[in-house]
């Protein structure tokens, strides 16, 4: 009984797999994202330009798997009756459908479907009338109750609705409750969305996003969208496509990512197939061409001249023969593509993507023309029950080709190409119907002739010109004509508002023609930080472009110190997709606040971090970005250090942190919020369970603050790194704070600089260190810890097994306070980096720290800069760096080492393989402690960074070190500055140093 159902559509899947959708790919279609409805992105854009515009990447959304696709989402919910599956051109709609059925089909899922009705749009289309009872029987096997009990356990599938030749009408079409009346097939589909008709069955729709937008959201339960492929689906489905051939599919890859627009475009597999195609085919012959003629594919109109080349010359990837010249070809198909592109075109004008026969004979296409191997590359057929139906492979082949239509035609035409009537104002020469196209594109509402408009502009480049040959203008007149064609489009950048997508669209049109050189300039100033006060209307335009397709904002978009409020206002639409977005030290205010804020709230934004460091905000501003962050479903760090949001800009977003469970960092840094901005954030911290890091230094937040801090801590569990510097925070602060690391044990880091914190708090600190198992960092740095600090510290750290890095620069420690902490690190196996600059340790304590290197085997950084530690502590230290085999970073930047010390060290590198970086900074080497170094560095094979700065070398001792380098394939960089070399001496250290050591960078 089910075998007529699930024939035909488990062919259809093989067909589609031997057509190069793999299994990877459909592995893609197994999980489906759900959306909240249409974005305004996809209701008004064409297919490509949402690609374009959001980078290729999905949607930020939950995905739900095929299996549980007309499931409940929880227990309490019932299945989706409507369900609406979205997706652009090319992405796999039917594919999936097919899948499904394929699936369904074995049992393996919705199990709880007795029938399925597989239907496409396409196949309606060849009815003015239906009744539901005719449908249903039209897929099913006869039943005596086909309304009822069959419609009770029915799956009803609508494929395709953008290519319905009737829009659907909700609002006037007449209401039908009767199964066996026909009534137009536009009202039918209404009416059984609508729950007029088919009540118990389920119905689920697939379409292009523009045409869902037809269905009112009320009647949807579900709408899911398909996502295209990610990096390694891409590779796989290369892979497929080359099954012979891996290199060649390696080759087209490398080609793909080079490109950094055609890369976004191919997380389509429909125009991934284009495009790999295309330069496969460029690769295979571009040996055979000429230099000017092997161009590499680099623009959405090369890659279809290339592909357009492929298909009349039959020189085909799959049935490679020997191909006609592109002369022989243009005289053999000349007829037929003029038919297909007047098919298209006009189709295109109608917004009609499927032909039937009627339309074939309308367009002069003759039968016999139809099954020619040209056609069948450029039309593919879908044999029906009751006729054929016709549709190219790709909605951009359609588009291509009738721009190569309308760009022959508009040579000799003396009418308006756009009234198919023929009846127009004249138009004469192609300049005219080339401005009449740009005019229509930029007036159409629903964008549908932009992707038109940039091939017909591309079809002016030379490149195209020398892939069609005999297609196209003569060059030289094709030549003249692409200027007048640019003045053209850098009118309509005037003319449009700035960076609109119309005017988007123009400048990618000039990318077509090679005309972007205003663009490639902007991008030049984008990489040199030198953008402010080059913000032009039409450069706006070609920024918003290089938004989208620049690899410089691929890891990061940094716009700061450049932006105004009206430029920032021109960009939101594009801003929106940019992943790290850095807006600093543009002066901004709150009503730019205001409009940023409004751009986080909408659902497209796929904003994730974002920096408004060191502009002008108030607590106006920051109550604007509050609101958003109500509804934002991206963002995860935000940035706001150095403005002046005080305490009220600190509540309004305290209050959206108890609601907002997205963002995982905020840095408040320097900001006037106080103690009442602390207790907010504290009150937030009770609820939110999803922000990571607190950055909030610089507030004077006080012992109080801290206090209300440390209670939120001691119920928050998911904050991992809270800094506190410059805070006032003192003994009482960091004595609350200790308390709440007893049983904190989620905090990893601490950070407590600059708070006048004494001996008193560290005791606190550190007894709580005794017991807390989470904290991996504690800075200290510049308090008044004194000697009586080191002993508690010494005690934590014997008893302490987490803590990795301890910051105690700054202090007051001595020599005491440094020995007491020396002998806990002979003990100590956690420890990896150690801060003690600058705490007036001497010889003694350094020596103790140098008998604990011998024993302990975890501490990989020291850090004993600006303290006297002499040659008697270097001494010590060097014989520990004999036997330790851990240490990577040894800091003694200005600690009193001379040629004694140099020459301990020295030895010590002979047999050291663990050290990584010496600075040794602002010592008294001298000569012969340069001598000494540079015999070591012939040695040393671990060294990679070294710094022999203000050291007393001389030219001589600079010298030393440069020839010793011949011997080293260690060090990547040396740094030999003020050391009384001169500017001619340095040159030479410098070409001694290149010849000697090419890798190695040098600062002299």
């Amino acid at each position: 009984m089910e075998e007529p159902m699930v024939q035909k559509p488990l062919e259809s899947l093989q067909g589609s797999c031997a057509n190069g959708l793999e299994t990877g790919a459909l592995r893609r279609l197994t999980n489906l994202l759900l959306v909240e409805g249409l974005s305004d992105i996809q209701q008004k854009e064409h297919d490509i330009l949402q690609v374009e515009t959001t980078k290729g990447l999905p949607s930020v959304s939950k995905s739900i798997p095929l299996e549980k696709l007309f499931q409940p989402l929880s227990k309490v919910s019932i299945p989706p009756r409507v369900s609406i599956t979205i997706g652009v051109a090319g992405i796999g709609k039917s594919t999936l459908v097919k899948l499904f059925v394929c699936s369904w089909a074995k049992g393996e899922i919705s199990r709880d479907v007795v029938s399925v009705l597989p239907l496409t749009f396409r196949q309606l289309n060849t009815y003015e009338k239906l009744s539901a009872e005719r449908l249903l029987c039209w897929a099913l096997p006869p039943s005596p109750e086909p309304t009822g009990a069959a419609a009770a356990r029915t799956l009803l599938i609508l494929d395709g609705l953008d290519e319905f030749k009737t829009p659907l009408d909700f609002f006037n079409g007449a209401v039908c409750t009767d199964p066996k009346k026909e009534i137009q097939v536009d009202n039918l589909i209404t009416n059984i969305i609508r729950g007029n008709l088919l009540q118990e069955a389920s119905v689920w729709v697939t379409s292009r996003p523009a045409a869902a937008g037809q269905i009112p959201s009320g009647l949807v339960d579900r709408m899911t969208e398909i996502r295209g492929f990610g990096a390694a689906e891409m590779k796989d489905f290369l892979d497929q496509m080359f099954l012979d051939n891996r290199d060649l599919s390696s080759q087209v890859l490398q080609h793909i990512r080079a490109n950094r627009s055609l890369h976004v475009l191919c997380t389509i597999p429909g125009f991934c197939w284009i495009c790999g195609s295309s330069i496969a085919y460029f690769l295979k012959h571009c040996s055979d061409q000429s230099q000017e003629a092997a161009v590499v594919p680099r623009t959405l109109s090369e890659i279809y001249c290339y592909y357009f080349k492929m298909a009349v010359s039959g020189d085909w990837l799959e049935q490679p023969r020997e191909g006609l010249r592109t002369e022989q070809a243009v005289n053999t198909g000349r007829k037929l593509v003029g038919s297909l592109g007047r098919l298209a075109f006009y189709g295109l004008l109608r917004r009609k993507h499927v032909f039937y026969e009627q339309d074939m004979k309308a367009h002069g296409m003759e039968p016999g023309l139809l099954h020619s191997s040209l056609s069948t590359r450029l039309l593919l057929k879908d044999d029906m029950h009751a006729s054929a139906a016709y549709y190219f492979p790709h909605l951009t082949i359609q588009e291509f080709l009738a721009a190569l239509y309308y760009y022959t035609a508009a040579k000799r035409a003396i009418f308006d190409l756009f009234a198919e009537s023929g009846v127009s104002w004249p138009k004469l020469g192609f300049l005219s119907h080339f401005r009449s196209a740009v005019q229509r594109a930029l007036q159409a509402q629903d964008r549908q002739l932009d992707v038109f408009v940039r091939f017909l502009a591309g079809l002016l480049s030379p490149q195209a010109g020398a892939l069609l040959g005999g297609w196209l203008l003569p060059r030289e007149e094709q030549g003249a004509l692409r200027s007048q064609a640019a003045g053209v489009l850098r009118g309509c950048l005037g003319a449009e508002p700035a960076a609109s997508s119309r005017a988007v669209n123009a400048v990618r049109c000039l990318y077509e023609m090679r005309h972007d050189e205003p663009a490639r300039a902007l991008e030049e100033a984008m990489r040199a930080g030198s953008l402010a006060g080059l913000l032009t209307p039409s450069n706006c335009s070609a920024l918003a472009y290089l938004l989208q397709v620049s690899d410089l904002c691929l890891e990061e978009t940094n716009l700061s110190n450049c932006l105004t409020y009206s430029v920032c206002k021109s960009l939101l639409s594009q801003l929106l997709f940019c992943h790290n977005l850095r807006l600093e030290n543009n002066q901004f205010k709150d009503d730019v606040m205001e409009l940023l804020g409004s751009m986080l709230s909408v659902k497209d934004c796929q904003i994730q971090r974002l920096s408004l460091a060191e502009n002008q905000i108030s607590n106006k501003g920051a109550k604007a970005l509050a609101r958003s962050l109500l509804v934002n479903r991206s963002l995860m760090v935000l940035d706001l250090r150095s403005n002046s949001i005080g305490p009220t800009g600190a509540k309004a977003l305290a209050d959206a942190l108890k609601k907002n469970q997205i963002l995982l960092s905020l840095n408040l840094q320097h900001n006037s919020i106080k103690e009442d901005g602390a207790t907010f954030l504290a009150e937030a911290l009770l609820t939110n369970h999803r922000l990571v890091t607190l950055h909030l230094q610089k507030n004077t937040i006080g012992a109080q603050g801290a206090r209300k801090l440390a209670e939120a801590l001691e119920q928050n569990c998911s904050l991992r790194e809270l800094i506190l510097s410059s805070n006032s925070v003192g003994d009482i602060g960091s004595t609350a704070l200790a308390e709440a690391l007893r049983v904190n044990h989620s905090l990893q880091s601490l950070d407590l600089q600059s708070n006048s914190i004494s001996s008193a708090g560290v005791t606190a600190l550190t007894a709580a260190l005794c017991s807390n198992k989470g904290l991996l960092s504690l800075n200290l740095r510049e308090n008044s810890i004194s000697k009586e600090g080191g002993p508690a510290i010494a005690r934590a750290l014997r008893s302490n097994s987490t803590l990795r890095k301890l910051d105690l620069a700054a202090n007051l420690l001595y020599d005491e306070g440094g020995k007491a902490i020396a002998l806990a690190i002979k003990e100590n196996q956690a420890l990896t980096s150690l801060h003690l600059q600058w705490n007036f340790i001497q010889a003694k304590a350094a020596t103790a720290l140098a008998q604990a290197l011998q024993f302990n085997s975890s501490l990989a950084s020291l850090d004993l800069q600006e303290n006297a530690i002499g040659d008697e502590g270097m001494a010590a230290l060097s014989a520990a760096l004999k036997v330790n085999t851990t240490l990577a970073d040894l800091h003694l930047q200005v600690a009193s080492i001379g040629v004694a010390g140099a020459q301990a060290l020295a030895e010590a590198l002979m047999v050291n393989k663990s050290l990584q970086v010496l600075d040794l900074r602002g010592n008294s080497l001298g000569l012969a402690g340069a001598k000494a170094m540079a015999q070591a560095l012939r040695v040393n094979r671990s060294l990679r960074r070294l710094s022999l700065q203000e050291n007393s070398l001389g030219m001589e001792g600079a010298i030393c070190i440069a020839t010793a380098l011949k011997g080293n394939h260690g060090l990547t960089y040396v740094n030999l500055q003020g050391n009384h070399i001169g500017q001619s001496g340095a040159k030479m250290i410098s070409d001694t140093i290149r010849t000697n050591a090419p890798d190695c960078v040098v600062d002299v």
